[in-house]
């Protein structure tokens, strides 16, 4: 093996092994704020029960609402403790850790790694948290095992994406009281999609819109993997929404992910 091999080999492990320790670190954060953690974890659980016996709702559906609900509150779930990831990177510049980390012997990436790999991994446990809800309150998948992976995967990927803004976002923000500010933003996606109700209980124009959102294709493409009702539509997102369902995250990460490497490479000048 070359030099140049063995020398791009050790800056792999260096750089794994300084992501994972900040990794370690996200994760020491939850021992340390329990309350935080389960507030997170039954937030959305609220949400699905107050949209679903509450509110109720069903205009446009061509089955049963649980069946069209469940999907379209696991997508929401994505963007759902967003801000808990934008205030933990604006806590960290503020108090100058971050600042601390740079000056220490190790990838400066492993910072920006090691908060997105903690995320994903609450992500996860937060989807699996809704998507025992959902079975409580008799909702079922009825495609299989592998269209149900598939259509996690989506999920995962959409929420990927979302971190990669959330990320980028609170660096632009710098400080922790600025985040609801920047929330106004995330809030609007989501309210602003088919998943809670279908575009053809909406204005036309409107539901031509909503079946553009991000969020919208991937919650019709989570419906249909997940063989539930999904709602009708006529437009071409809503006949490719398994297409935009990978597109959409894909164009998004291929901005916000050099945007935020970026902006963190600049916080050190």
């Amino acid at each position: 093996m070359s030099a140049t091999h063995t020398h791009s080999a050790s800056t792999l492990s260096a750089a794994l092994t300084d992501s994972w320790t900040m990794t370690r670190r996200e994760l020491a954060h939850w021992a340390r704020q329990p309350v935080q953690v389960g507030v997170g974890l039954v937030f959305p659980v609220m949400m699905l029960l107050m949209f679903g016996y509450l509110i109720g709702g069903g205009r446009g559906i061509d089955g049963d609402f649980t069946d069209y609900l469940v999907p379209g509150m696991l997508t929401m779930t994505m963007v759902f403790g967003l801000d808990a990831t934008m205030v933990a990177v604006t806590q960290d510049l503020g108090k100058g850790v971050i600042d601390r980390f740079r000056s220490m012997p190790m990838n400066s990436a492993a910072v920006l790694v090691g908060r997105s790999v903690a995320d994903m991994l609450s992500s996860v446990l937060g989807l699996a948290v809704m998507i025992a809800a959902g079975y409580a309150i008799g909702w079922r998948w009825h495609d299989g095992p592998a269209a149900f992976l598939a259509g996690v995967a989506l999920l995962l990927l959409l929420r990927f994406a979302m971190l990669w803004i959330g990320i980028y976002l609170a660096m632009v923000a710098g400080k922790p009281e600025l985040v609801q500010t920047v929330q106004l933003l995330i809030w609007p996606l989501s309210f602003l999609s088919n998943a809670i109700a279908s575009p053809e209980s909406m204005p036309s124009w409107l539901g031509a819109v909503i079946e553009w959102n991000p969020m919208s294709a991937t919650a019709t493409a989570v419906r249909g993997l997940f063989g539930n009702p999904v709602a009708a539509g006529d437009s071409w997102a809503a006949d490719h929404a398994e297409l935009l369902a990978v597109a959409w995250p894909v164009a998004l990460i291929a901005v916000f992910f050099p945007l935020a490497v970026r902006r963190f490479r600049d916080l050190s000048r």
